[in-house]
């Protein structure tokens, strides 16, 4: 089984570090948070894939959080090229714009990276 890196965002340092324990001892990678606008800025950082928050944070509205999570309908599919270039956008800005290492994680050659940048608008087109 693959390791999850999970942001935990929990004000109760004691719940807090319990959960870390416990998601470290079931082999995650744990990220703990006790403030909501630190954890709000590591969702946007790639490689997370999971998060636990405390449903007693003040200020939590609840029926948005649950509507975020499962929402009433489903969203419409998003086009591949959208998905693609958003996903590649990403990889790019892991990678601090590193394009060799960033063919590397996306599994697919250097010039298939470079044509995909050109062709979404991601930079200049030269290769690192």
């Amino acid at each position: 089984m693959k390791a999850s890196h999970v942001l935990i965002l929990d004000p109760d340092g004691e719940r807090r570090e319990e959960l870390v324990s416990t998601f470290r001892n079931g082999g995650h990678l744990p990220v703990p948070y006790s403030d909501p606008a630190d954890a709000a800025r590591a969702l946007a950082v790639p490689g997370l894939e999971l998060a636990v928050l405390a449903l007693d944070i003040p200020g939590l509205d609840q029926t948005l959080l649950r509507q975020a999570v499962a929402p009433a309908e489903p969203a419409l599919p998003e086009p591949l090229h959208d998905v693609e270039r958003r996903h590649i956008a990403r990889v790019l800005a892991y990678t601090h714009g590193n394009k060799r290492r960033a063919a590397h994680l996306l599994g697919i050659a250097r010039s298939t990276l470079l044509a995909k940048v050109r062709k979404y608008g991601l930079g200049n087109g030269s290769g690192d």
